[in-house]
């Protein structure tokens, strides 16, 4: 019989442990996040019964939701919103300018009149002079807004939330108490409204271990190396595989006593998995966990190619689940599109919600083709029952799109309800189904995460090193107290487990930064802090300071995917994830005397982006020269490569490599020139929609599509100046910029 196309959406909703020990909060992210992300998500999808998903919702963001409705959970940004504006001393008036416009200006700030007003004021003039300047009624509105955006637009309708943002201005103390209670009221609503629609058959609740950690780990943190041989590891080797359970059996019972039945889906934290952490997942009665696609390529070894769309060259292999037998029980496993999951998470914010949507849909018509191609039949419907896994987080990507997300999920949702030929299923209802044909033995299992399929994320760092060697000596501590049980003493084991939350280690070191860092630093010393004081333990000297600086970097790798406008401005929230190099004054003769001062790059599905800053008032011809020249390598791909056709080069690494592209750009006109290279050294002209722009910087974005590149090509680039044909200088100095096609 024919099939349509199944397609498990998973929405994964997460939030680390802010609480400390006296049961304050040290952030606003899971009241603020529960007013835009939780309950809309699953709202919307209720207008299209046809359509079911899937949504995690992990135990320690549930435990804070339940504080915030009972009214026990006060944060600072909570306490200081609460406060009347005539009692704010100077140190509370500033961190409110610092910290009260953490949010994309582009769709929570400038939509928003007032909120606009006072962010540009503190982006042009600077927070001394919003100090200096600023009145009571000033702040009143501020603490009102930074509350106010954060209502999700399917709330806007509601009579009070319409007021407020109609009121614009000149908030009072009652005022912003009342959108507190609205927060609240809101909140109250998440957890029973997900356990209704499960009941009604339209959705699947899963969950993950307690506090969020990384399980392999926890296990072992010596597996570290099973992706990366060479990793440098903690002193002590972490191994407490006995918490694995204690994890898991916490979130089982608190998933039971909130939704009256059992789990059936495992969200491992951040798609992490090993060998090792089966057997415990199985014995506890989970049925099915999610991973990402490059698990299954370095499971069965075989690397998950795509052509030059981005659809998968061996669907069969992906697009189905996958049995493991332990002795404890079978598991199935589905393994997450990362592409079209990172689609949605990083690329789709920056289009049209139409395009977006349709593009969308036509991966998985795409997809249907290439599978029925599989099959080897003529039909033009699948003969078997196929299953797209696209899985991602579920809050932080909508923060980047007009309207929350809400016209683009509505156009995606009315296309997928009309369209016969693709079905959206739950994980567990497809299983029941279909149940998995394919299988591998559970010690095959490759260990990794969602991230590269490693664990480097969390561990092999110097800082996040020096944080598992922090926890590793309070685990043995509490060790060495068998008399302190988790009926006992509770809170030495909840600080142990809110410490082994994955989420500090994130922040730790190279590869993630924000303007929290220090604050997670102190919450994750914190927690261990309050293990030993729940033990009558002397606490280490070592705890007291941060476990690495914070003073702001210099120099960074990308952090994520960037989707800037390119008009000039360069706007610091749009290329808040993108790669930096300090050039000006810096380090060496050409960038001592260089009008350069960094350059920003990064790239997403569509694009890779380029920005330089200048030293106010250069002018190319003058203080810089009047050409710059894009050149691209492309180091592991067999193609025709020539010199760059410019006078006077040096005969010295980058500038004597061979390049296979080139963007030429008059700085001067903006006009764009597009080579490609061909035999013989030759340079062909090929089209190009590459977008200059220059104003307080010089953006540049420059679409994959002009490069002809299949998804994962890695990439040299270097950045050269000329005038008239003749080179003047490059950037980098040394080295290259390097990066991966997405």
């Amino acid at each position: 019989m024919p099939h349509p196309l199944h397609v498990a959406f998973i929405w994964h909703q997460h939030q680390p442990l802010y609480k400390y020990r006296d049961g304050k909060y040290r952030l606003p992210w899971v009241r603020l996040h529960g007013t835009k992300d939780y309950l809309d998500l699953i709202l919307l999808l209720e207008k299209y019964p046809k359509l079911h998903q899937t949504v995690n919702l992990v135990p320690s963001l549930i435990l804070q939701l339940e504080d915030y409705i009972a009214g026990t959970a006060f944060d600072p940004y909570l306490e200081l919103a609460l406060m009347p504006v005539e009692q704010l001393q100077a140190q509370q008036k500033q961190f409110i300018i610092r910290h009260f416009f953490d949010a994309n200006h582009h769709t929570l700030i400038d939509p928003h009149p007032r909120y606009g007003e006072l962010y540009h004021q503190r982006h042009e003039h600077g927070e001394p002079w919003c100090l200096e300047h600023w009145i009571d009624r000033d702040y009143g509105d501020l603490l009102a807004w930074h509350n106010l955006a954060w209502f999700d637009p399917l709330f806007w309708e509601d009579p009070e939330i319409a007021h407020w943002l109609t009121q614009d201005r000149d908030f009072s103390l009652s005022d912003r108490q009342r959108i507190y209670s609205k927060q609240r009221e809101i909140l109250r609503r998440i957890v029973p409204q997900h356990r209704k629609m499960q009941e009604s058959g339209q959705l699947e609740v899963t969950t993950t271990p307690y506090t969020h950690p990384i399980l392999p780990l926890l296990a072992d943190t010596n597996v570290g190396r099973v992706a990366i041989p060479n990793m440098d590891l903690p002193q002590q080797r972490f191994q407490w595989a006995e918490d694995i359970p204690r994890h898991l059996s916490k979130a089982w019972d608190m998933y039971k006593d909130r939704f009256g039945c059992v789990p059936r889906g495992l969200w491992p934290s951040e798609q992490a998995v090993s060998p090792e952490m089966l057997p415990y997942v199985a014995r506890q009665g989970f049925k099915w966990l999610c991973t990402d696609e490059s698990i299954l390529g370095n499971t069965i070894d075989r690397y998950f190619h795509r052509d030059g769309y981005g659809n998968v060259l061996d669907p069969e292999l992906l697009y189905r689940p996958y049995q493991v037998s332990t002795p404890d029980g079978d598991l199935s496993m589905v393994f997450r599109d990362h592409r079209l999951s990172d689609l949605i998470g990083f690329t789709y914010s920056g289009m049209q919600p139409e395009a977006a949507a349709a593009d969308l849909v036509g991966h998985l018509h795409s997809i249907s083709k290439s599978l029925i191609a599989k099959e080897g039949h003529q039909g033009s419907s699948l003969e078997q029952p196929w299953l797209v896994t696209i899985a991602l987080d579920g809050e932080n990507c909508w923060e980047h799109y007009h309207l929350d997300g809400k016209p683009f999920l509505e156009h995606l949702y009315q296309t997928l309800s009309d369209d016969e030929s693709i079905k959206l299923v739950t994980v567990s209802e497809f299983l029941d189904e279909f149940p998995p044909t394919a299988s591998f033995p559970p010690a095959s299992l490759h260990t990794g995460s969602w991230v590269d399929g490693s664990l480097t994320t969390w561990i092999g760092d110097p800082a996040k090193n020096r944080a598992w060697d922090l926890l590793t000596a309070a685990r043995q501590v509490l060790a060495n107290h068998p008399e302190a049980t988790e009926t006992t003493n509770p809170a030495a084991w909840e600080a142990l487990y809110a410490a082994e939350g994955s989420d500090w280690f994130w922040w730790f070191g190279y590869g993630h930064s924000s303007n929290q860092d220090a604050m997670f630093d102190q919450l994750f010393r914190e927690h261990l802090i309050a293990l030993y004081q729940a033990l009558n333990e002397p606490v280490p000297p070592e705890l007291r300071q941060p476990v690495e600086s914070h003073e702001r970097r210099t120099t960074y790798r990308p952090e994520g995917f960037i989707h800037p406008t390119i008009d000039g401005s360069g706007d610091e929230q749009d290329w808040n994830f993108a790669g930096r190099l300090e050039i000006g004054g810096a380090s060496g003769t050409m960038h001592q005397a260089s009008a350069i001062q960094r350059v920003f790059y990064g790239a997403d599905h569509r694009n890779f982006y380029v920005r330089l800053d200048f030293k106010a008032g250069v002018k190319p011809g003058l203080e810089i020269p009047n050409e710059l020249n894009l050149v691209w390598f492309y180091p592991k791909e067999i193609m025709h490569n020539s010199p760059i056709p410019l006078a006077e080069l040096p005969r010295q690494a980058p500038t004597n490599y061979r390049f296979h592209h080139r963007l030429l750009i008059d700085l001067t006109t903006k006009h764009t020139w597009l080579q490609e290279a061909m035999d013989y050294d030759r340079w062909e002209a090929r089209s190009s929609n590459a977008v200059v722009a220059w104003d307080k910087c010089l953006e540049i974005a420059v679409p994959w599509e002009d490069l002809n590149l299949e998804p994962d090509y890695g990439l040299q680039m270097a950045l050269m100046f000329s005038d008239c044909g003749r080179y003047r200088q490059h950037i980098p100095e040394q080295g290259w910029i390097s990066l991966q096609v997405p």
